[in-house]
């Protein structure tokens, strides 16, 4: 076992003492509703995001009825998550595809469900863990930064980080620690004003020259 992977099984260790429970951040009912609203939190909080999601959801919480909305009312429920031109076309197109080609149901499927407007790898990685169990490691900024202050990736971008903590984590175990890590870092490792002298792992395991 090399430094980073000796590092890396600690700061697993430290994650499992500190959230055993991994309860899903986002409200939602079933795949659909998680999909909307893991597409909705792109640059939003998972707060604002859950206060949104049942005023959109009153009205439309399948894409059957979703489509019977126009890209305006839609725009004009999601408009405090930001984005929301994009986010109400994709919103409603994705809706139309799931009604054409998978009979309004979410596929259990990377492939199809980054065919989806708005859909990127992290969004499909999201509602693959959390909604099908499937292995994933969803890597977004957030998660992107603390692996890097904690040295378990190098990489430059999101997708290299993702390669990197699968190597250095066993497969049953990146569903959970995807919200543990996110967990740690709203409460104790933040992007801005962090104390690395307080952090319960980057007091250890953190980069001493650049915290970014």
């Amino acid at each position: 076992m090399n430094q980073k992977q000796a590092s890396a099984l600690e700061i697993g260790n430290i994650l499992e003492k500190l959230y055993p429970e991994t309860p899903i951040p986002l409200d939602h009912k079933d795949t659909y509703t998680l999909l909307i609203a893991v597409l909705l939190s792109a640059q939003c909080t998972d707060a604002r995001v859950n206060k949104i999601t049942p005023l959109l959801f009153a009205k439309a919480d399948n894409p059957f009825d979703m489509v019977k909305l126009s890209v305006e009312e839609i725009k004009s429920i999601i408009r405090p998550c930001g984005l929301s031109p994009r986010k109400s076309k994709a919103i409603y197109e994705l809706s139309e595809i799931l009604i054409e080609k998978h009979k309004g149901e979410v596929p259990k499927s990377f492939q199809y469900l980054e065919e989806l407007p708005g859909v990127g790898h992290k969004t499909a990685s999201v509602v693959m863990a959390q909604a099908f169990g499937v292995p994933a490691f969803p890597v977004d900024t957030h998660i992107h930064r603390l692996a890097y202050r904690w040295k378990l990736t190098n990489g430059k971008n999101v997708d290299q980080t993702e390669k990197d903590l699968k190597r250095l984590y066993p497969k049953g175990l990146w569903n959970k620690l995807h919200l543990q890590i996110i967990f740690f870092g709203r409460e104790y490792c933040p992007a801005r004003s962090h104390k690395p002298e307080s952090c319960p792992i980057c007091k250890k395991y953190g980069r001493k020259t650049l915290f970014k």
